[in-house]
């Protein structure tokens, strides 16, 4: 009788113990969610901010021209190209701002001062946005990964995270490390 009653207790701990790890490998999809929805408002809030400085008539008609067509890639990407446009739009920013001369100019302009510090806070924020989109991916990957979440299926139908990759290095002009005195 003993052991019966053991076997059941057992059956009832490892039915809460799946139930839990559904449970949080659901919150962790939720997560990911939040911070996928959260990267691609930043996203496309860079993009917007290089549209309004491409056209602002700040910039020379080239870094212009190669600015807007950059950002407008960028916002109009399908999924599967997203990273690669997104890759492209920091190039061109790296290119069209490479130096502390040319912001320095900007900011000189009239209506520059406020175009620069909102690209600065654009640029700022769409690699923590990507950390933390990552982190979140790499949670739900360690989860996954385990055996009994597996053989149970306890990720349901979901589909496998994936991290978003890109080149999100902002123009050295724009760091703190790279802004003049």
């Amino acid at each position: 009788m003993a052991t019966w009653i053991w076997a059941v207790a057992a059956a009832v701990l490892f039915a809460v113990y799946l139930s839990w790890t559904a449970g949080r490998l659901d919150r962790l999809h939720a997560r990911i969610d939040a911070a996928r929805a959260s990267l691609d408002a930043q996203l496309l809030r860079r993009a917007s901010v290089a549209v309004e400085l491409a056209t602002s008539s700040l910039l020379d008609p080239a870094a212009s021209i190669l600015l807007l067509e950059a950002a407008h890639a960028a916002r109009q990407a399908e999924s599967e190209q997203r990273e690669v446009a997104e890759s492209e739009l920091s190039l061109a920013l790296r290119a069209v701002l490479d130096g502390p001369e040319q912001v320095g100019a900007l900011r000189a302009a009239p209506g520059g001062e406020e175009a620069v510090r909102d690209l600065v806070e654009a640029v700022r924020r769409v690699p923590m946005a990507r950390r933390f989109h990552n982190d979140a991916v790499r949670a739900a990957r360690a989860v996954r990964e385990h055996r009994l979440v597996r053989y149970f299926r306890l990720a349901g139908r979901a589909p496998f995270p994936m991290a978003f990759e890109m080149d999100d290095e902002p123009p050295v002009a724009l760091t703190p490390e790279g802004a003049p005195a």
